[in-house]
């Protein structure tokens, strides 16, 4: 029996779209993971090989580069805004907070990967300037709204100084130091937060 072609009509909807959705959501994955570990240029054709698919299929997805990097940019700034209530309801603020900074930091890192492509796309007008800084601090406020409730982070504090906080350490970390440099930063930024005693 001969295998579908995408010139086929499909013979049922409903199991292409979601054959499709899978499709996209594999390409998807293995793009995140090529662009967080990547030290160089990501190849397009290796992840459409790594995801088990054709090029061809890539491009039906994501028919530019810039797509499939706007794609990755908006899953993974989803799961660093969104995490914030599962984080708070498995930590203590003080807790929650610290774990958030490491999720941050890992987003940050896939986004230097993919930098020069936001830019251009931005500059351009063909991709959506981001909302990335407002979502940032809004994640942040709330978990330092939380930390205020329980008395164990400060509650004097403006969750975009926070934010502009941690954007320094991003900085000064981005000439290839060290994830312990950064932890130990994101541990002084910690220990700013803390109530003051007496």
């Amino acid at each position: 029996m001969a295998s579908p072609s995408s010139s086929e009509p499909p013979a049922a909807g409903r199991p292409v779209r979601a054959h499709a959705r899978r499709n996209r959501e594999n390409l998807l994955a293995v793009a995140r993971a090529a662009f967080a570990t990547a030290d160089g240029p990501v190849s397009l054709e290796g992840i459409a090989k790594q995801a088990g698919v054709g090029i061809g299929t890539l491009y039906r997805h994501f028919p530019t580069r810039e797509a499939l990097v706007e794609a990755v940019y908006s899953a993974e700034l989803d799961d660093v805004t969104g995490c914030v209530p599962d984080l708070l309801a498995e930590h203590p603020p003080e807790v929650a907070i610290r774990v958030w900074m490491e999720r941050y930091g890992a987003f940050v890192s896939t986004k230097r990967a993919m930098l020069d492509t936001l830019r251009t796309g931005w500059a351009s007008g063909r991709l959506a300037t981001p909302t990335t800084r407002e979502r940032i601090t809004a994640a942040i406020g709330a978990i330092l709204k939380s930390g205020a409730r329980a008395g164990t982070l400060r509650g004097d504090v403006e969750a975009d100084d926070v934010t502009s906080m941690i954007l320094g350490v991003f900085l000064s970390t981005a000439a290839g130091d060290t994830w312990d440099r950064m932890d130990r930063l994101f541990d002084l930024l910690l220990d700013a937060l803390q109530p003051r005693q007496g």
